[in-house]
């Protein structure tokens, strides 16, 4: 290993399932039952502070679970984890990550299922163990994680007082939201979707280069438009249609809402060859809101944006 390497590059959304696990449950952290509270030597990392963490490692060793909180076996690692932090005095931190919470993390470590247990060196991840192991097992793969540390130089420790201001730090200052952004906001808290899409709307009119006006205005109106629909019947309906463009665009809406994109984009594009004029020109439009709730990161937006490409000329 050596000391030379970046921060791990978010690839893709969504990297772990969950949908289709049926695992025992945990309380919430803090309470009975659940693992401890993120403090001490322990850190609980979002997107914003994600990378602060890996810079860090390049002074002090992390050691970073990617959890779900109110997953049991889960909550037992962490429970064991955040008591050996503590055994170590700091010569590590322990990063916690819930892989629902925040799935490009999970995606970035190539990570398939928690909990895992990954470690960093000098922002070189170093892979430790998966599942969940007894006290003596886990203390003896940190000791070899901890030696390997040694031998690149990282051998900073955590003072107590050090790590909680360390976690204080982390969390970044919320930064207001433009006035319509909060308004949309705060309709869509309230279930209202035509106030949340007309307030992007009025914030795209303001300046048509807001991206995350357009990608919050894709995203209400899907959840706008598939709010009141009855699955079993959209499909249905689209099943015996295959030509309705209106029938296409219901199904290919549920299938991104539940994840199935590549069934989406396909559904479209193929309907995008069928179709001319103005219904090929709505069913282009739908493509192009979907690549907008996805992200250019998205590696299957590019590839798509491609496709539809070739099927328009």
């Amino acid at each position: 290993m050596t000391q030379s390497g970046a921060t791990p590059e978010f690839s893709v959304r969504g990297a772990v399932d969950l949908s289709s696990l049926n695992r025992p449950t945990a309380p919430p952290p803090g309470e009975p039952g659940g693992a401890p509270d993120a403090k001490g030597f322990t850190v609980d990392l979002t997107e914003e502070t994600f990378p602060s963490v890996v810079a860090q490692s390049a002074q002090v060793p992390v050691v970073a679970v990617l959890w779900l909180p109110t997953d049991a076996e889960s909550a037992q690692l962490a429970t064991t984890l955040g008591t050996l932090a503590g055994l170590y005095e700091g010569r590590f931190l322990l990063a916690r990550i819930d892989v629902e919470a925040w799935p490009r993390i999970a995606a970035a470590f190539q990570v398939q299922d928690y909990p895992t247990t990954i470690g960093l060196i000098a922002q070189q991840p170093v892979p430790l163990f998966a599942g969940n192991h007894d006290a003596s097992a886990i203390q003896g793969v940190l000791d070899q994680f901890l030696a390997a540390a040694q031998a690149n130089g990282v051998t900073g420790t955590l003072a107590l007082d050090a790590a909680d201001a360390a976690a204080a730090q982390l969390e970044p200052a919320e930064e207001p939201l433009p006035p319509l952004h909060q308004e949309a906001y705060d309709a869509i808290e309230q279930g209202d979707f035509e106030a949340a899409i007309a307030a992007y709307s009025k914030a795209l009119r303001e300046d048509p280069r807001d991206t995350f006006a357009s990608a919050g205005l894709a995203q209400v109106s899907l959840l706008h438009r598939t709010g009141q629909r009855d699955q079993q019947s959209v499909r249905a309906q689209a099943e015996q249609s295959p030509a309705d463009v209106e029938a296409q665009l219901a199904v290919a809406d549920l299938d991104v809402l539940q994840g199935q994109v590549e069934e989406a984009f396909s559904r479209l594009i193929d309907l995008i060859r069928e179709t001319s004029g103005d219904e090929r020109d709505v069913v282009r439009k739908r493509l192009v809101e979907y690549f907008e709730i996805l992200g250019n990161e998205d590696p299957r937006v590019p590839a798509a944006r491609l496709s539809l490409a070739n099927a328009l000329y």
